[in-house]
């Protein structure tokens, strides 16, 4: 979950990989390092904490040097301290290394390097590599190239390594194992990253790499090998955003900012996908009339913010096509020994695409003889690439760390997969899907009103500030929704939040209730069930025993026993969590500002979750 940048180039290197780890503190800020390829000996300086501090310590007069290496950590194995931060050098100063991910066999490579001499002066994993690297670079006659490929053959886990050498400072060196790493082509310049953000700015010509391919790049080459030397051809590919998606654009903060961009993200994902003749078009998906028709199962797997959009696939895909659903959590998914078979389709859900349980359960499926369908946000990613088909969003770079318009438009997936289905099955008429996807269109226009109304619930979440505990409630597909709620809250405000099935209530929640709790309570659309009868009930229950209630219910629907309505416009009951989730996270990001949390980099997260 570290954020990795490499320069080689014209520029004085500071400059672009201060600018790169600003771009990349998403990824973690633990602790951030640099690098420099200064000829002999390398200039290697690093501090805990956020970027800031690496910034101050490197006011100072600097070496004009052009390639080096930068690293923002998320600690793992060691604490968020100076002498755990990255870059690791090894004992002669000259070959410096910094990692993303988990050497599982380090404890034993430790020893080894211990009795071959190296002193260690830190407790992570990764310092244990620059020994190694440094003892087969020596072994190879120099060659960093050679000792990467070696060393891969040595290690195990998941990774991503980035080393430079002194004696050839504008070599850099990178290697990838189910971890993130892409190539930027620059003009005289090259990049190595772990996401294309730190780069965007220079270039929008990057290349994949695939699993264990070495890649080394200069400021005017780019070789990219597998582990026996065998030269391997370049993927070049165009990033579709361009500098300014990856700023702030005038807004407090990049949260802020990417709420208020969903409208735009969830009409992107939209544009184009039904024909003239009212057919729904998911080329995507790859799948014929026939093996569509086949499937006996479908499966969800997805972690966090995802897993619940993969709830909300369930209600839609058995409602509108009758196909069950499973929703799995990723991480648990392949340690239960689930059933899976030729007639299992698998949807992986995953913003980033190198979400790490989520690829080892896409891994597991494929090879149980699953078709895995990945719904993704961002392109060339590694589960996109081990898919058989790929769904992508049209969020653009999602930079706080609490997921916002990712989720949304992961949503509008699972909404258009549904509609594909039931197309083909014939549960649903041309008709009805038509009317369906005309439904989902208007949705933009909807958030948009929901945000321009936005400042009395913001107002009021501040008058919450001082609670310790929120519940949220809901019923049906809103059960997801209070889930996410729950979970928004958790992220940014540090606070205990629970997401509750509305009938579970008085099966032991209730005794959470005390005088001046907040409960936020999703209001269903009225159906043939009565759910909003029995959540209008349940509220009820809870204000009796001195719950301050927050409804949010569809415009003109009547509400009896709230202290606080939270409008939203008037949509179908499956599609009613798009707009019924954008309140929540406004709530959660208005209570992380009032309690003066870093909103954007909340403690103890990252954005991509690439350990298991």
């Amino acid at each position: 979950m570290c954020g990795i940048v490499g320069y080689c180039g014209p520029q004085s290197a500071v400059t672009p990989l201060i600018q790169a780890l600003r771009r990349l503190e998403y990824r973690g800020y633990d602790s951030a390092g640099i690098a420099l390829g200064v000829r002999g000996k390398l200039f290697v300086e690093k501090r805990a904490g956020k970027l800031a501090n690496l910034e101050n310590a490197l006011d100072i007069e600097l070496p004009v040097v052009h390639s080096g290496i930068g690293h923002t950590r998320w600690a793992t194995h060691g604490g968020p301290t100076d002498r755990n931060a990255h870059p690791h050098v090894d004992n002669d100063g000259k070959l410096a290394v910094i990692h993303n991910g988990i050497i599982e066999n380090y404890s034993q490579l430790r020893l080894t390097m211990q009795e071959r001499g190296h002193t260690f002066s830190s407790d992570t994993d990764t310092e244990s590599v620059a020994y190694l690297l440094s003892d087969l670079r020596k072994e190879h006659n120099g060659d960093l190239v050679v000792a990467m490929r070696e060393a891969v053959k040595i290690l195990r886990g998941s990774f991503t390594l980035v080393a430079i050498h002194a004696d050839n400072p504008d070599v850099i060196v990178g290697v990838r194992r189910n971890s993130p790493l892409v190539v930027g082509l620059g003009e005289g310049e090259n990049f190595l990253a772990s996401d294309v953000a730190a780069f965007i700015n220079h270039t929008k010509r990057a290349i994949e790499l695939g699993q264990d391919e070495v890649v080394m790049i200069t400021p005017t080459t780019v070789e990219i090998t597998d582990l026996d030397g065998a030269v391997i051809a370049p993927r070049e590919y165009e990033i579709s955003w361009d500098a300014s998606a990856a700023q702030k654009g005038g807004f407090a903060h990049f949260m802020l900012k990417e709420i208020f961009e969903q409208p735009k993200a969830v009409a992107d994902t939209l544009i184009g996908r039904l024909s003239d003749n009212k057919q729904i078009v998911l080329d995507e998906l790859s799948m014929s009339v026939q093996e569509i028709r086949a499937l006996k199962k479908i499966t969800v797997i997805a972690c966090g913010t995802a897993y619940h959009a993969g709830m909300i696939a369930k209600y839609a895909i058995e409602k509108w096509s009758k196909i069950p659903v499973d929703v799995e959590i990723a991480s648990e998914f392949r340690y239960r020994d689930p059933i899976i078979t030729p007639e299992t389709l698998v949807i992986a859900i995953s913003q980033s695409g190198e979400t790490m349980d989520t690829l080892m359960a896409v891994r597991h499926a494929k090879a149980a003889g699953a078709r895995v369908l990945t719904i993704c946000n961002t392109h060339s990613s590694t589960i996109p690439r081990e898919s058989d088909a790929v769904l992508y969003t049209h969020a653009g770079p999602e930079i706080a760390v609490a997921s916002t318009k990712a989720l949304l438009t992961q949503m509008i997936a699972v909404y258009l997969i549904a509609l594909h289905l039931a197309q083909v099955n014939g549960a649903l008429t041309d008709e009805q899907i038509e009317g369906l996807y005309i439904e989902l269109l208007a949705l933009p226009g909807k958030i948009e009103m929901i945000l321009e109304t936005v400042e009395p619930l913001r107002a009021l979440t501040r008058s919450f500030a001082d609670k310790n505990t929120v519940l949220f409630l809901g019923r049906n597909i809103g059960y997801p929704v209070a889930l996410e709620g729950a979970l928004k809250l958790k992220e940014l405000a540090y606070i205990h939040a629970e997401g509750f099935a509305g009938g579970e209530l008085k099966h032991g929640p209730i005794a959470l209730i005390e005088e001046g709790t907040p409960v936020i309570a999703i209001l269903p659309v009225a159906d043939e069930h009565a759910l909003d009868q029995k959540m209008l009930s349940n509220i009820q229950e809870v204000k009796a025993r001195g719950a301050c209630v927050i409804v949010i219910a569809q415009d003109g629907v009547h509400v009896e026993g709230a202290q606080h309505i939270i409008r939203i416009p008037v949509v179908s009951a499956l599609l009613q969590p798009v707009l019924a989730t954008v309140p929540l996270q406004v709530f959660a990001y208005e209570m992380a500002l009032a309690r003066g949390n870093d909103v954007d980099q909340p403690r103890n997260l990252a954005k991509s979750v690439t350990v298991e």
